[in-house]
């Protein structure tokens, strides 16, 4: 959060409009999911209004995921899947593919919080965002997804399958074991051991 607004300021400062509206985008995310979802969907609206006015398309993908995320950390589910919709539509017209994985992997939640555990349709969003990743060579992208499918599947009484799925691509990372990522990985691999 830190970064975001230091980011904000620096673009405040110099004059520069395109940072300013990414960096409301960012700073919108961390409030977000720090819990003052009122204050960071506000942000995140913001931001994005502002790449809109500006005509902005790059990385539009990725402000709209997290906004959705924003949305998904306020229980705004039907916002959340309207951002994701948006961001999937715009990713396969212009063609931008890099957060493909990230936006498979939020709809997935999204589909978990509002249909279930047991809705083929989350499986379907993760399997999907897990290959994506590895598609793409996303190590950290797939690392994610592969978290919530093992977490889902633990759930569901299949520890083997989500230990099989998610001991692998932990084992491919040798840094980073401080990320919350890593993190939240390793713990449920403890509790899957």
């Amino acid at each position: 959060m830190d970064t975001a607004t230091e980011l904000v300021r620096l673009s405040e400062e110099h004059g520069f409009l395109h940072h300013r509206a990414n960096a409301s985008v960012f700073l919108g995310w961390a409030l977000a999911c720090s819990g003052e979802t009122t204050e960071g969907i506000a942000r995140l609206e913001e931001g994005l209004g502002a790449l809109s006015k500006m005509g902005a398309q790059v990385n539009l993908t990725r402000s709209l995921c997290l906004m959705a995320e924003g949305h998904l950390s306020a229980r705004h589910y039907a916002k959340g899947f309207e951002h994701v919709a948006q961001a999937l539509d715009i990713a396969s017209e212009i063609g931008e593919q890099w957060y493909l994985s990230r936006l498979h992997q939020v709809r997935g939640t999204l589909l978990l919080h509002t249909r279930g555990p047991n809705d083929e349709a989350v499986e379907a969003s993760l399997r999907l965002a897990i290959a994506v990743a590895r598609q793409q060579a996303a190590k950290g992208w797939e690392l994610k997804a592969a978290t919530s499918l093992a977490r889902l599947w633990h759930q569901g009484g299949r520890q083997d399958a989500a230990r099989d799925l998610l001991a692998p691509i932990y084992g491919w990372f040798t840094e980073g074991f401080d990320t919350p990522d890593l993190k939240e990985a390793k713990a449920l691999l403890d509790e899957l051991a």
